[in-house]
């Protein structure tokens, strides 16, 4: 067998697994959530696919795998819950061993948390590659609006199924757990990033606090999209919100640390010192702006 009619044999098996799990998720989800579902996976693969261009098959075909493995396992747990849904009848839904499945995911709640690891790395790469001249509010907010891009793609067939993602995380204590220790691991990253940037014990206040912060822009990332998507937002305008959303977290949090932003870039000269003060002044005062209209328009939905 030629390596072409390898390729087109397991991609045909690939296919047929499809298949099959699209069947059991419209069984469990209903047909518009599980074929919004459904584009939503072939948008996201298309996104993997441009950036994995030196992706060779193999590696590939585990990723695939791995993936259709989370997909199942989160909607199973998403409509059943998640203390109701065995490991093995993923197993069985996927046509993998229970084995297998423990091969790819340490733990059943690394099953929904499928890519931890991976934010965890594009933090790390963040706050280590920073820009000439750039903060590292800056640069995890660039981060994130590169999400955002798979999210105009992927969102564009998930919006129904996001918000019944954030109340299975919210109401499953092993769930929870997960979540927030996935966090703890955030800050851990950031803490030792920034104090080693700026070359100061990572046990002293500021690196600590100042991580916290950081990663608190991931959760308002995750909670923006979820708001927004209840509300009926949806393709470029959820993006543009979810951005404007992002912007004003960081505005806030960027006229805290300016000054611990000062020590990270180094020696500087008075008139750059005067600058980056100037600079903070400008942000307080779109922060207090933005709260105000923040206000105004809360009030009016009220009445």
């Amino acid at each position: 067998m030629t390596e072409a009619d390898t390729h087109e044999s397991e991609s045909l098996g690939d296919v047929e697994a499809d298949g099959a799990v699209q069947r059991i998720l419209v069984e469990e989800l209903g047909e518009e959530i599980a074929s919004g579902f459904a584009r939503a996976r072939r948008a996201q693969e298309m996104w993997e696919r441009d950036r994995r261009t030196g992706e060779g098959l193999r590696e590939r075909k585990k990723r695939l795998t791995r993936q259709r493995i989370s997909d199942v396992a989160t909607a199973l747990f998403t409509v059943r819950g998640f203390d109701n849904v065995k490991v093995s009848e993923v197993a069985h839904i996927v046509g993998v061993s229970e084995k297998t499945i423990y091969n790819y995911f340490p733990t059943k709640e690394s099953l929904v948390f499928d890519q931890a690891d991976e934010g965890v790395e594009r933090l790390i790469t963040a706050l280590r590659n920073l820009d000439p001249g750039e903060s590292p509010t800056r640069a995890v907010v660039r981060t994130l609006k590169d999400d955002l891009d798979q999210l105009e793609m992927v969102a564009a067939g998930s919006e129904a199924f996001m918000p019944l993602f954030r109340e299975m995380i919210s109401s499953t204590p092993s769930l929870r757990a997960a979540w927030l220790e996935i966090h703890r691991r955030l800050v851990d990253v950031a803490t030792e990033e920034l104090s080693a940037r700026a070359e100061v014990d990572p046990h002293e206040p500021e690196p600590m606090i100042a991580a916290r912060a950081l990663v608190g822009l991931q959760d308002v990332f995750f909670e923006s999209i979820v708001h927004h998507v209840e509300h009926g937002v949806q393709g470029p305008a959820l993006r543009d919100a979810v951005e404007a959303d992002i912007d004003r977290a960081a505005r806030l949090i960027e006229t805290g640390l300016w000054s611990f932003n000062l020590l990270l870039g180094g020696r500087r000269t008075r008139a750059q010192l005067r600058e980056a003060a100037a600079a903070a002044d400008r942000a307080r005062a779109q922060v207090i702006d933005t709260i105000r209209q923040a206000r105004a328009s809360w009030k009016q939905d009220l009445s």
